[in-house]
């Protein structure tokens, strides 16, 4: 197909009919996610550069910073040394550089001998030979080397697209673009904020002339994408206050009682302090929507189950939905023990009920017989249809996406609480579960053992071996978690299915050793975690699949085995599931690695067990992660701005967006028609989620 001319062009139009684009080129761009002009414009470049003119060799001096141009003589990449680096020889025709990099085996296979490369940075010497280190660097992918080749913008490129390419069809088209972009803010709103005007950051960040201009444009654009993010986050939390209606759910000295007597046990200052909170939520028409967060064994299950009760007790409906049928069928046995000889009617649904026994308790659900339902995403399915729906409880919420949530709801709008044993930084907060009112259960109960971690390497295990055999001769248990159910290839990490063989056969063949896995059938799972919960099985091999959830109390032995391929969060859930009594309780972490992140997650979990103190570590060594991806929270995913490292920007940006949404709810006033353009663009396909555009 023909390139449309420069003038018809909107930011809506297919990237393919820009100049130097086409069909095949189109398709590249595709897989980078760039569909239309606009994604274009939102394809941002993650560096820039502001080289000198080039010299050639034989005129540097040394501590000059200067620009080579050379072919690529020679490379090898020394992978044994401390640190390990690549190295290339550059030769122009008037001499030769030795140029390294440290740390940098992506290189090998990229800069390749025959290459003709342009680097710069500052000259230094070795053993009597140039040297940079370090330095910058393109490489030219044609003879000729274009005027701009030493500045401007270095786009993520990919095998089909190269950066240099990506950076010739934005320059083309960049002018025409740029005239389309519409600003959101006055002249005075600007001037306050200190951003620049929208087009000319689009500009300064595709063509800068320096790094002051591109220092601003990041600042504007990145201000826009958290400004804008916050405002559909406001709008969703302003259409489900001002357009839903909820049960107000009354709490009495006398329902407050009777709750109470349930629990054999006096309530924490944090979950007194919770409950009021939520207490005070359900008891008006606005929908309740709040996240529960509390570390692992701080009682947020106790809370929840509070919530429920005061929903049961105002003749209502509660759905309480786990993301798996180990998680709901635990939920459901602690509701069961808290609710022995109680006239509350409840049911666990999970996907193996089928037929008349099915059939049955979906009509007990219909008739409103059933005053607490606990399931799986089985709750979602179409055929369960409530009677009175007013408390929808979701557990470990970062496992749902809100497209769940939201069918969950139906046609009624019940109050939503949403718990969460993965304590969430601020940042996150205000981002993913920036709609919601969030409570913090900060304290376990008094009465919870210590438990000791350590770090130890795979040569170790048969002295721990011989330490866990004494513990479960004392009647305690133990789990063993492994990263994978079967063998990898190269046979580098150890297995469940392996390990649950060499475990009960040659390790500890005097005791039970149970295997639990997400492959098994959901019977034969359920029946593994009885045996486990009644002590009849010693050892449970597993994966994940136990980390969120399962309550043993005499289970106060782990050895999780290539702790290094975990996540910090992941960790301390895993370790949470041996804290649930008052006994000491230990944790091996089994790993050898010379990587230094891997090595700072182990250390943090061997000196730390505040999961609040450890979720703001992993933060800043992950970035957002899962918990901020947009299946989480609808929201697209952040282009350039970065939570952690814009955390000012972030609060400014929240503050504003949510000011904006008081003053205009709807975003209806003439002023405000571009940012309400802009966000039914990027919002209006995910949830619904903004009735704009």
């Amino acid at each position: 197909m023909t390139e449309k001319p420069l003038d018809n062009i909107s930011l809506d139009m297919p990237v393919q009919f820009l100049k130097g684009v086409g069909p095949a080129r189109a398709a590249a761009f595709e897989k980078l996610g760039v569909k239309t002009v606009a994604d274009l414009l939102e394809y941002y470049p993650r560096d820039w550069y502001f080289a000198p003119e080039p010299v050639k060799i034989e005129k540097v001096k040394l501590n000059q910073t200067v620009t080579l141009v050379g072919i690529v003589e020679s490379t090898d990449f020394q992978y044994w040394r401390k640190p390990s680096y690549f190295e290339a020889y550059v030769n122009d025709e008037t001499g030769s550089c030795r140029i390294i990099w440290f740390n940098s085996k992506f290189l090998q296979g990229k800069i390749i001998p025959g290459q003709k490369l342009i680097v710069w940075g500052k000259i230094g010497q070795y053993k009597h030979q140039l040297q940079l280190t370090n330095p910058k660097f393109v490489i030219v992918e044609d003879d000729e080397i274009a005027a701009d080749s030493f500045s401007g913008p270095v786009y993520p490129a990919s095998a089909e697209l190269s950066s240099g390419q990506i950076k010739r069809i934005v320059r083309q088209s960049l002018e025409k673009i740029v005239e389309l972009v519409p600003e959101f803010f006055d002249a005075g709103f600007l001037k306050k904020s200190n951003l620049a005007e929208r087009q000319k950051a689009f500009k300064w960040l595709h063509n800068p002339e320096d790094e002051s201009q591109v220092e601003k444009a990041n600042r504007r654009l990145k201000y826009d994408e958290l400004f804008l993010m916050q405002s559909a986050l406001a709008l969703r939390r302003y259409k489900v206050r001002n357009f839903s209606r909820a049960a107000a759910l009354e709490c009495t000295e006398l329902i407050d009682k009777r709750i109470r007597k349930r629990f054999p046990f006096l309530l924490t200052e944090d979950q007194d302090k919770v409950i009021g909170e939520i207490v005070s939520d359900l008891a008006k028409t606005v929908p309740m929507n709040r996240l529960l967060q509390g570390d692992v064994g701080s009682g947020k299950t106790v809370v929840a189950l509070y919530a429920a009760l005061v929903a049961v007790a105002n003749k209502m409906q509660v759905a309480i939905m786990a993301p798996t049928e180990i998680l709901a069928e635990q939920h459901f046995i602690n509701i069961e023990r808290y609710l022995k000889n109680s006239d509350v009617k409840r049911v666990l649904i999970t996907g193996g009920i089928t037929g008349e026994k099915r059939k049955e308790i979906l009509d007990d659900i219909q008739s409103g017989d059933t005053n607490i339902i606990v399931g799986t995403v089985a709750l979602l399915q179409e055929d369960i249809q409530f009677a009175n729906l007013a408390l929808v409880i979701i557990d470990e919420q970062h496992k749902f996406g809100v497209h769940q949530r939201a069918q969950l709801r139906k046609d009624a709008t019940p109050h939503c609480l949403v718990m969460t044993a993965t304590p969430i930084p601020r940042t996150l907060a205000m981002t993913a579960f920036g709609d919601l009112d969030i409570s913090v259960v900060k304290h376990s109960p008094p009465g919870r053992g210590q438990i000791i971690t350590r770090c130890i390497q795979p040569k170790d295990l048969p002295k721990a071996y011989e330490f866990i055999r004494e513990r479960l001769k004392a009647k305690k248990q133990a789990y063993f978690v492994y990263p994978r159910i079967v063998d990898s290839e190269n046979g580098e990490v150890k297995a469940a299915i392996a390990e649950y063989e060499n475990l009960s056969k040659n390790i500890f063949p005097e005791f039970n050793v149970g295997l639990l896995h997400g492959q098994m059938a959901g019977d034969n799972k359920q029946k593994i975690m009885d045996s486990f919960r009644k002590g009849k099985i010693h050892c449970l091999v597993s994966t994940v699949l136990i980390e969120v959830g399962i309550d043993v109390p005499n289970a106060t032995i782990m050895v999780i085995e290539g702790a290094d391929r975990f996540g910090l969060a992941q960790l301390h859930q895993l370790r949470g599931r041996i804290a649930r009594s008052s006994s000491k309780a230990y944790c091996l972490l089994v790993a050898q690695t010379e990587n230094e992140t891997a090595k700072s997650r182990l250390e943090i979990m061997e000196r730390s067990n505040d999961g609040f103190e450890i979720a703001e570590h992993d933060l800043k060594i992950r970035g957002p992660g899962e918990l901020l991806s947009s299946r989480q929270h609808g929201l697209p995913d952040l282009k350039i701005a970065n939570i952690i490292d814009d955390f000012d920007l972030l609060t400014l940006a929240r503050k504003d967006a949510f000011e904006l949404v008081e003053k205009d709810p709807m975003l209806k006033s003439a002023e405000h028609k571009n940012i309400r353009a802009e966000l039914g663009r990027k919002f209006a396909d995910s949830l619904g989620l903004v009735d704009v555009g």
